[in-house]
């Protein structure tokens, strides 16, 4: 089956839009308002790539060991795209970034019409958390360039970041250990105090919800409100949790595609044996393919592994209207052409802006998550196995690890409202999760699930309302609840369609 190229590309880059305002988020951005202390200078002029309006850019100097004071320092930087009401608020939104590894800074420009409405009267602050963007970031090598076969290799990329690892520990700020969430949220309450803001609302999507919750923890009463969306708990254990959590995203999935039965162009109608195409790809593993490579354009050929077809599967999954091309990519693989899984691979986070620093990503996990992996009780997908979790054992057998106090992993109830959001869909940070976190935070917590979302709920339809009613709220009686029925009825994209000279349904592989 041929694809039509220049129609699969244009459904990818409107996805992608929706996307960047829905995800990240796989990883997402970091809002904040801003009162300047006392009227102080601690923040200048500054031009960001990508922003309309002029934004103001600061730094702040915070200890490497928060015990030595008079260590080794980092600089953590921030953004403020001032409120445009001479009558501003002075409490501030703090929008912590995904991953984790994602840079704030980099990819406010793609949230910014997501929180114009806010903007209005409170100023938002972007910080880049250490190690990401302009804070003393660890960016392993660029792999997108790098050929099909080399890309798929585990034990060449296992080498890769081994190097990656030794090349950051030679860094002034190469110390891997103090990279943790309990560091890293003590240096954004640094932020807070320089700009002289009496309490943030703080807005947490992907890992940013893990931080936004750690933050809480340590300054519960610098928290005004917070929204959490697409949670990730810190006791998620990440990579073990992907296995159980990514099976119920592809299942459901396959059970759309089963139950979109009316009409010519229906799923069930086009794939009818979408399921078994799916198993006699995986069992037809390892075999050496040829594609496009997603960058050059030029044709390569490499050998396609079990969980690299897994890691490819994931990735559109985060985002529905990519997973809309999932059947015609999984039929076409199933009829030697794997063009359309590779694309839809890439789609997600291919932008420079969407980029984890990978070096900041492993020690945060390897600390937070990697120990844990030998107690959870995470279920084990059937398809996904322990895929993820034996390639984190692997990295993190020889990754630096920072201490974690026990207080970490518990989520205790919360003095101020807080708006929970999941995505029935999700792959990542499904509606369970929440679940958990909203009922250890108590009765100040309100947990919304969007059906036929993915990862990451605040762009899609009218959610951007109900947060924004959320945080402008006057009262905390008046905070909660909120009504989002308007997002019930959300559906899930249809099934994407591929132009074929001569329609057919039901091709056989």
């Amino acid at each position: 089956m041929q694809i039509n190229r220049k129609l699969y590309r244009h459904t990818i880059h409107r996805a992608r839009g929706w996307m960047r305002l829905s995800l990240g988020w796989m990883l997402v951005a970091l809002l904040g308002t801003m009162g300047l202390a006392h009227g102080a200078v601690v923040t200048k002029a500054c031009r960001v790539e990508g922003m309309a309006n002029e934004p103001q850019c600061g730094s702040v100097k915070r200890a490497w060991d928060p015990a030595r004071p008079d260590g080794v320092q980092v600089e953590v930087h921030f953004m403020v795209v001032p409120a445009m009401a001479r009558n501003k608020q002075t409490d501030a939104v703090l929008m912590l970034a995904g991953g984790p590894g994602q840079s704030a800074i980099s990819i406010a420009p793609a949230v910014m019409s997501r929180l114009s409405r806010l903007n209005h009267r409170r100023d938002l602050v972007f910080i880049d958390q250490r190690g990401t963007g302009r804070s003393a970031p660890l960016h392993c090598d660029d792999e997108t360039r790098l050929p099909e076969e080399e890309m798929m290799d585990a034990q060449r990329q296992l080498q890769r970041l081994r190097a990656c690892m030794q090349s950051l520990s030679a860094l002034p700020h190469g110390d891997l250990r103090w990279y943790t969430t309990s560091t890293a949220v003590q240096d954004f309450e640094a932020v807070r105090q320089l700009l002289g803001v009496p309490q943030w609302n703080l807005i947490g999507a992907s890992y940013g919800t893990r931080a936004a919750i750690e933050y809480q923890r340590q300054f519960p009463a610098q928290v005004r409100r917070m929204v959490l969306d697409g949670v990730a708990p810190p006791d998620m254990v990440l990579p073990e949790s992907f296995s159980r959590d990514g099976q119920a995203a592809l299942d459901q999935m396959f059970d759309a595609c089963a139950k979109d039965a009316t009409g010519d162009s229906a799923c069930a109608v086009l794939y009818p044996r979408l399921r078994q195409e799916w198993q006699s790809l995986l069992d037809g593993l390892p075999r050496k393919v040829t594609v496009n490579h997603p960058v050059s354009g030029q044709a390569e050929a490499f050998t396609l592994t079990r969980a690299a077809l897994l890691r490819a599967i994931r990735s559109p999954l985060y985002v529905p209207a990519l997973a809309a091309g999932l059947p015609a990519a999984i039929h076409a693989g199933a009829l030697g052409d794997f063009s359309g899984l590779v694309t839809l691979a890439g789609s997600v986070g291919a932008r420079k802006s969407m980029r984890l620093a990978m070096g900041m990503h492993f020690s945060v996990v390897c600390s937070e998550d990697a120990p844990r992996m030998s107690s959870s009780n995470s279920l084990i997908g059937k398809d996904f196995g322990t895929v993820d979790a034996e390639q984190y054992t692997q990295v993190c057998g020889f990754w630096p690890h920072g201490d974690v106090a026990p207080a970490f992993y518990s989520v205790g109830p919360s003095q101020s409202p807080v708006l929970v959001l999941s995505g029935g869909a999700d792959p990542a940070t499904p509606p369970h999760h929440g679940d958990k976190v909203a009922k250890a935070l108590g009765a100040k917590a309100q947990h919304i699930v969007v059906p036929q979302a993915g990862h990451g709920v605040m762009g899609v339809g009218c959610m951007g309302d109900v947060m924004v009613r959320f945080i402008t709220a006057s009262t905390d009686a008046t905070a909660l609840p909120q009504d989002a029925s308007c997002a019930l009825a959300i559906p899930r994209p249809g099934v994407f369609v591929p132009v074929q000279s001569t329609p057919t349904k039901g091709v056989q592989p």
